[in-house]
């Protein structure tokens, strides 16, 4: 963890107010009222992401006249999670906190601040945010946090253009052409079956997990999603014992035979390790793989495409997490909090977001898909041009979704997915599969 301390001024209002915009300071109102603020973000693997943020906190604390500490907290280990679960029950801590993958916002509800008053006009500037992140971050109506650009990403396939022309005749480049519309019509759940066999067969298998760690629980989802498989409906209804489960439960035991034999023991590093390793024609991740493989790998990175899931009977869904920013109700500086937030939203700071982060991070706004980082990032020149969603072309979705979120979050951790695929991949009956998820599932819903 680290920390660093800005310079402490007195907040003067009227000076404040008058030299910005209502949009990134609505909330200070009076003259000290600014004071201090404590942030907790997400410590970025990409190296200078921090920076980015520390620089736009900086920015605004100058203009506002605001003290303010920042604590990185890593996501390795769980720490931030234990950090925000540590301050609910203290009810003290940070004023501001990123919650990491996104059920944070559900699991803590009557502790957070709601920011209906920071989200109605940055969502009038910026667009519509995506149904996965109303989701998360709405509770009838009111909005429990901000999405954070830091570290929201979608886990989409990210292909060797080489071994998929070579071995299962795609042209992944042709199929999502950088700064065109996806021609991806046949790109469906049948041709990514028939791929990982080819890819496999050619001695370079598809990089898709199969353990208890987000990566493979959020493939799963996508996958499970794209049948209409919901193991609990949007109404609380447990809906285990469907076709439409069967049927995502009969093509994961056909995938799996595609995967590496020790698919199931792999954790979110697997994957990544995969890619650049030079043994896999396909993951399902964000560019933190083909990242990491420029510098270590560059014959491999030159040769990867990040691009669209295929789509299933019932759409095309890719994996996504977004990131939050909260407010405590026990801060002691909210309006701070919030107008810092505001500023953190605005088009200008999310440019930096993504710019700073290589193209990883990704804004929840419909206007803020097309920014020129990811139509500019090489080699290949495009690879990235199609991982914001720029066509709207997928539905981005979050695995154990439409559940409620405090049924889905339990789904969701315990990984009942990825437990139900390799069950019944590994010899047990449908039904006693199905019976021990309808089992776990009307666990979830009396805890």
């Amino acid at each position: 963890m680290s920390r660093k301390r800005l310079t402490r001024r007195q907040f003067v209002a009227a000076t404040a107010m008058s030299s910005a915009a209502l949009i990134t300071a609505p909330y200070v109102r009076g003259a000290y009222a600014a004071g201090k603020l404590s942030i907790g973000f997400w410590d970025h693997w990409v190296p200078d992401a921090n920076k980015a943020s520390t620089d736009l906190v900086n920015e605004w604390a100058a203009k506002e006249k605001v003290e303010v500490s920042i604590d990185y907290i890593t996501s390795q280990g769980n720490k931030l999670l234990l950090t925000m679960a540590a301050e609910a029950q203290a009810q003290s801590g940070h004023d501001i906190l990123s919650s990491q993958i996104g059920w944070q916002p559900h699991a803590y509800d009557d502790l957070l601040e709601p920011v209906n008053d920071v989200m109605e006009p940055v969502i009038k500037q910026n667009g519509e945010v995506n149904g996965t992140v109303k989701y998360l971050g709405q509770s009838g109506g009111k909005w429990l946090a901000v999405p954070g650009t830091a570290g929201s990403q979608i886990k989409g396939p990210c292909s060797r253009i080489d071994l998929m022309k070579k071995y299962a005749n795609i042209d992944v480049q042709e199929m999502y052409p950088a700064g065109s519309p996806p021609k991806a019509d046949n790109w469906t759940m049948d041709t990514f079956l028939k791929a990982a066999e080819a890819c496999q067969k050619g001695g370079f298998p598809f990089g898709i997990g199969l353990g208890q760690t987000p990566d493979s629980i959020d493939t799963a989802g996508a996958i499970f999603q794209s049948f209409g498989a919901e193991l609990v409906n949007a109404k609380g209804d447990i809906t285990v014992k469907t076709d439409a489960v069967r049927q995502a439960l009969e093509y994961y035991k056909k995938l799996i035979a595609f995967l590496p034999a020790d698919a199931p023991s792999w954790d979110d590093a697997s994957n990544n390790k995969w890619l650049i390793s030079g043994r896999g024609a396909l993951i399902m991740n964000p560019p933190s793989a083909w990242a990491v493989a420029k510098r270590d790998a560059p014959q491999v990175a030159e040769q990867c495409w990040t691009h669209g899931m295929p789509s299933g009977p019932k759409g095309r869904f890719a994996p996504f997490q977004p990131f939050f920013w909260s407010i405590w109700k026990f801060s002691k500086n909210k309006e701070a909090a919030k107008s810092l937030l505001s500023h953190l939203s605005q088009p200008s700071s999310i440019e930096k977001f993504v710019q700073a982060s290589g193209g990883y991070d990704l804004p929840a706004y419909a206007n803020m898909t097309t920014l020129k980082t990811w139509a500019e990032e090489a080699p290949p020149k495009g690879t990235l041009y199609h991982y914001p969603n720029p066509y709207n072309h997928q539905t981005l979705s979050i695995a154990a979704a439409p559940a409620p979120p405090k049924i889905a979050e339990q789904i969701y951790n315990q990984a009942t997915l990825t437990k139900m695929v390799l069950r019944y991949a590994q010899g047990e009956k449908m039904e006693d599969t199905l019976a021990w998820a309808e089992s776990e599932c009307e666990g979830f819903m009396r805890s």
